[in-house]
């Protein structure tokens, strides 16, 4: 028996019933835009689910691989005990000063630094050995999730958790004959997962979708 499938009501239903995205948040989108930086933040319901995800679990030391405006690294930074920190990695210097300036907005510039650099770079060269991390959230560039599942699984605390954002692909995930890099890089990523002989991985369908993986 399949389960059921989400739809617009749905959606709205969730993200009425269980809101995570406050003044401060909503504004940070509507800058974003008007800075010419892309509305490809995750959903409402994702950050709910993420906060009570970080909750339940404790985390306490986070990595990110793609900071964009910020948006995911300050609701992760909400739902992190005062001792908890966040470090995210943003290639664009412009989206990383953005993102910095949004973090000190919402007064948590304790709690999640922002390095700037590819995500590649950052992970081999200044984040190796500095482990290990409860969790660790992809949403970068779609063909690089591979090598960055091979970069952060090292990091990672036995128990902790992996998981990297756009796991449907924007509803093509299923599609074999595609030609799209980024499709294609998803794919690979969540078979990667899936096969990964130290991770037990599943895909939650919350907004675009979400492949998560506890290390074993």
């Amino acid at each position: 028996m399949k389960g059921t499938p989400l739809n617009d009501d749905i959606v709205d239903y969730m993200v009425d019933l269980f809101p995570v995205e406050d003044d401060l948040l909503r504004q940070l989108r509507e800058d974003a835009i008007t800075a010419g930086i892309p509305e490809i933040q995750i959903s409402p319901e994702q950050g709910a689910f993420m906060q009570v995800f970080l909750r339940s679990t404790g985390a306490r030391k986070v990595v990110e691989v793609g900071t964009l405006g910020g948006y995911s690294a300050i609701i992760m930074g909400r739902a992190m005990p005062e001792d908890g920190h966040v470090v995210t990695i943003e290639r664009d210097p412009l989206r990383a000063e953005f993102a910095r300036d949004q973090i000190r907005k919402a007064g948590l510039e304790k709690k999640i630094t922002v390095m700037t650099g590819s995500g590649i770079d950052v992970l081999e060269r200044e984040l190796a050995g500095t482990g290990p991390y409860d969790f660790a959230f992809l949403d970068a560039d779609k063909p690089g999730y591979v090598r960055y599942l091979e970069l952060v699984y090292p990091l990672m605390r036995k128990g902790g958790v992996i998981a990297g954002d756009n796991a449907l692909a924007w509803g093509n995930i299923a599609d074999a004959k595609t030609d799209d890099p980024d499709v294609q890089g998803m794919q690979a990523f969540n078979r990667a997962m899936a096969e990964h002989p130290g991770i037990q991985a599943s895909l939650v369908p919350v907004g675009d979708g979400m492949c998560i993986g506890v290390v074993m």
